[in-house]
């Protein structure tokens, strides 16, 4: 058994531990509220410019094909994987998830012969790519827990200037999907070729269901034509979907580091009590041993 200043060494050293994780947890849970407001303000704006998309790749119907950022490649051979993930750790499983989903995805696109690119936003994913000998050709470090607007311009310039030069073929992005501090799930998206592009895909409601076609559709003229429109629009798409992806996951990696804190600090306080028990059985066995001695010292002088 250890002894009673071993315990309490112990016992301080968790304490202090504690307090880091709740002021860990605390931090988060300010910035996750103006992660949550900047998410709320940006969705209306990505759902407005995805829907623009989507119906002017419907009214372009079989001619998007014209331009250089909208042409679907006769083959695709090469797959390019955005894996966002955090600078820092600390966050639960919220790292190791989207490490996973990309890993599992690469391999099922090598097992049907396609050759893989990785691309990574954040720390996390960089090193772990390097450390599994798979180095990303573009790597974004230094802002995932509050990322601008011109972060998500970069990767964008870089992922379309790959596909436009032929370089890749698809460009699939991984991120962590903001539900609540409790909750994040991995989403997986394309973002080009537009052909397969997830805004082509029937818009789903705040539940993630399928919202049901009415069959009422607004009458659109389209000035200049579609294709001009979507030759603008596209970048606009890329950036704006990227930004969404960069404030999502910036959301959830708070939330999970806020819950993966006050996971911490909880089972802190369950390891204090459970060494202050143990240090006071040491104190009583201690006791009780000095009381022994005493009286078998007693005993002697009869």
């Amino acid at each position: 058994m250890a002894s009673q200043r071993d315990v309490k060494q112990r016992i301080d050293s968790i304490r202090n531990i504690r307090k880091i994780t709740r002021a860990m947890e605390m931090v988060a849970a300010a910035r996750l509220r103006r992660a949550e407001q900047r998410i709320a303000a940006l969705r209306p704006y990505a759902g407005a410019i995805r829907r623009m998309t989507r119906q002017a790749a419907e009214a372009a119907g079989g001619d998007v094909g014209g331009l250089p950022i909208l042409k679907e490649h006769e083959t695709e051979g090469t797959v390019a994987l955005l894996l966002v993930t955090a600078d820092r750790g600390l966050a639960g499983a919220f790292n190791s998830q989207i490490l996973r989903a990309g890993i599992r995805a690469a391999q099922d696109y090598e097992v049907d012969g396609k050759q893989v690119v990785f691309y990574a936003s954040g720390r996390r994913g960089v090193s772990s790519l390097t450390f599994r000998n798979r180095e990303p050709a573009g790597a974004y470090i230094g802002f995932t827990e509050r990322p601008a607007y011109a972060n998500a311009r970069e990767i964008a310039q870089d992922l379309m200037t790959a596909y436009i030069d032929g370089k890749v073929d698809r460009v699939d992005v991984f991120y962590n999907g903001y539900v609540s501090p409790l909750v994040q799930e991995v989403r997986r998206e394309t973002l080009l070729p537009l052909q397969h592009a997830t805004i082509l895909e029937s818009p789903k409601d705040e539940d993630g269901e399928e919202e049901q076609d009415s069959g009422h559709h607004a009458l659109v003229e389209y000035e200049p034509e579609p294709q001009a429109i979507l030759e603008r629009l596209v970048p606009d798409y890329v950036e704006i979907s990227l930004y969404r992806s960069l404030l999502e996951s910036s959301a959830s990696e708070l939330g999970a580091r806020m819950t993966a804190m006050r996971n911490a600090s909880e089972n802190a306080g369950e390891l204090i009590e459970d060494y202050t028990l143990e240090m006071n059985r040491a104190r009583q066995a201690e006791i009780t041993q000095e009381i022994m001695e005493v009286v078998a010292g007693a005993e002697s002088l009869r």
